[in-house]
C-alpha cells in the first residue's frame, strides 16, 4: 500500500493530459476550421453595400429611411 497514491496520481494525470489535449485537436478540426472556413466564405462575396441598400429598402435602419 505504499506509494499508492503516487503511483495512481501519476496514471491519472497522465490520462487528464492525454484526454485534455484529444479535446483540444477534436475541437479545432471539429469546430474552430470549419467556423473559420464558413466565415472566409461568407466575406469572400460579401457585399456591405448590397447588404445596406437591403436593410434601408426594408426600413430596418432609423438613420436611414427608406425612400
Amino acid at each position: 500500500m505504499r506509494r499508492l497514491l503516487a503511483r495512481r496520481m501519476k496514471f491519472h494525470l497522465l490520462g487528464a493530459f492525454v484526454v485534455s489535449v484529444g479535446c483540444a485537436t477534436i475541437y479545432k478540426f471539429g469546430v474552430a476550421e470549419p467556423r473559420k472556413r464558413a466565415y472566409a466564405e461568407f466575406y469572400r462575396s460579401y457585399d456591405p453595400m448590397k447588404d445596406f441598400q437591403a436593410m434601408k429598402a426594408a426600413g430596418v435602419l432609423e438613420c436611414a429611411p427608406p425612400k
